[in-house]
């Protein structure tokens, strides 16, 4: 089966784009199911009810987030679509949501998500290491197919996670940065990897977000408001191909490309 991971959704722009080229990706692609990282959705932090349910009326099967999800106003989301939008599983009990969701795809395969977020550079909050390896053995008793969106800073933090699951879980797909690498790979006991899948947004940005104010930022060193970029959206993410009989990635096809660029070389890659 094809699994289709979108990138960070950075704004209303990176969403129109998504879902307009949703129904080509997965014509060309074969895909069976998709997940998609929302939690930058929202002017850069957070999803709203009415995004969560464009991208639910499109047909994608899981939205996974981060640490932006946490926005006030807009964590209730997390209340409202609780199992269909899961935030990073490893934050202490008693945060509303749920960390992981299992959902059948369209070819009958039940496919479980886990969210896991990082530690370094970012809030201490609980191990992702034992907390996602203790949440893949009770995903166990339901499915075979499991992709683990780790929202992480930090490139060893995340490939360290990576190499701990291997051969635990079908893909660990990294998310957070922004920035797409070029890593892409199977690893020796069958786990799909990829250190960050990019984000869907704004090329002429800083992570999406305006440069102006990105550089005004920096040498400031005091707050500036960021506000999202607008030229030049493009599309990132990966497709995984599993066996669904034994949950062990045989493929990992990164996606780089905008919507001028899908339309008349859609094999780039």
């Amino acid at each position: 089966m094809n699994i289709l991971f979108v990138a960070d959704l950075v704004g209303e722009s990176a969403l129109d784009l998504v879902l307009d080229l949703l129904p080509r990706i997965r014509l060309q692609y074969n895909i069976d199911f998709t997940i998609v990282n929302g939690e930058n959705t929202d002017k850069g932090k957070g999803i709203t009810p009415k995004q969560v349910k464009r991208l639910k009326d499109a047909g994608v099967d899981v939205i996974t987030s981060g640490n932006h999800i946490w926005e006030p106003r807009k964590r209730e989301v997390l209340i409202q679509f609780a199992g269909y939008l899961i935030r990073p599983l490893n934050y202490p009990e008693g945060n509303v949501g749920v960390g992981s969701t299992v959902v059948v795809a369209k070819n009958g395969v039940k496919v479980g998500v886990i969210n896991a977020q990082g530690r370094s550079f970012m809030y201490p909050i609980d191990c992702p290491f034992r907390t996602t390896e203790k949440e893949i053995r009770r995903l166990r008793n339901e499915a075979r197919v499991i992709i683990v969106d780790f929202h992480a800073e930090a490139t060893a933090e995340k490939q360290a996670l990576g190499w701990h699951l291997d051969g635990k879980v079908s893909a660990v797909i990294g998310t957070h940065t922004h920035v797409q690498t070029a890593d892409e790979r199977i690893l020796p006991n069958g786990t799909a990897y990829i250190t960050d899948a990019g984000m869907c947004g704004p090329r002429e940005s800083v992570i999406g977000m305006d440069i102006q104010k990105a550089v005004q930022r920096f040498i400031l060193q005091s707050h500036v408001y960021y506000a999202i970029a607008k030229n030049d959206i493009w599309f990132n993410g990966v497709v995984v191909t599993v066996d669904e009989r034994t949950g062990k990635a045989t493929a990992i096809t990164r996606l780089n490309f905008n919507k001028e660029g899908f339309n008349h070389d859609s094999q780039t890659h």
